[in-house]
């Protein structure tokens, strides 16, 4: 009953699921999942938010504990997310590495480094790919795909976790997603970090990122991102003068 009762209390847009069931979309609807932003306060989530609830997608945690869940999305190494490993081993932060093939096939022992030092490796795909207007064969296939990938140059299991690239999806693809029994996790929290041509300065960035820190925040960072490399220590500081804590994707969803 008492994790009934959290997961019921954990976000306004569980409840708004039940008191809105006119706002869910079509199945095959594709979508692009956005937020609005709103400072320290609980930002705002899309009307299809409804549908991603009810078919066990999740994009924010409790509303009412000062805890966060940190995300990186990445294809590929340039030397910033060897720095950001470096700062969370340090500063023993979990996190979740939603991957590309890319990255696993050439830069393995930064892969199996991930796992070793207890973050979740997850699944972005194998290539990037919109899976919001595709069918059910092709879904599965770009998600087993990698997957497969994984195991065979890790000789690990990969975190049962996805994330669709650039938020785009439809409700049918997240019901695929469900079939092979991983959880779909979106964001309440994400920024322009992911051109490494238009990076802000350091305090514009960490001003953007704590001016808008929530309770229950999945906060998406790109970890190729040089500014995100050279912040992410006072950033963690800060959030924990702020008396946040960090959490699990397994935390999360249990």
């Amino acid at each position: 009953m008492k994790n009934i009762i959290k997961k019921l209390l954990s976000s306004a847009l569980v409840l708004a699921f039940i008191l809105t069931p006119f706002l869910s979309a079509s199945a095959s609807e594709a979508c692009h999942w956005y937020i609005k932003r709103n400072g320290r306060d609980t930002p705002g989530f899309p009307k299809e938010a409804v549908d991603v609830a009810k078919n066990g997608g999740y994009y924010i945690g409790n509303t009412s504990e000062k805890r966060l869940y940190l995300t990186f999305d990445a294809g590929y190494e340039n030397g910033n997310i060897e720095r950001i490993l470096d700062t969370l081993k340090e500063e023993k932060v979990p996190s979740a590495f939603f991957l590309l093939d890319n990255i696993i096939l050439k830069n393995t022992d930064l892969v199996i480094r991930m796992a070793d030092e207890g973050h979740l490796v997850c699944n972005h795909t194998r290539n990037h790919k919109d899976l919001s207007h595709s069918g059910k064969s092709e879904i599965l296939e770009n998600i087993s795909s990698l997957e497969e990938i994984y195991r065979e140059k890790t000789g690990k299991e990969m975190s049962k976790y996805f994330r669709f690239p650039e938020g785009k999806y439809s409700v049918e693809a997240i019901k695929h997603v469900n079939e092979l029994g991983y959880k779909t996790i979106f964001w309440s929290f994400g920024y322009d970090d992911w051109d490494n041509c238009r990076q802000p300065d350091s305090e514009k960035a960490m001003r953007k990122i704590l001016d808008n820190t929530h309770n229950g925040a999945i906060i998406l960072l790109h970890p190729t991102s040089k500014i995100n490399a050279d912040i992410m220590p006072s950033l963690i500081h800060e959030w924990r003068k702020m008396g946040y804590t960090f959490g699990t994707l397994d935390e999360l969803i249990a």
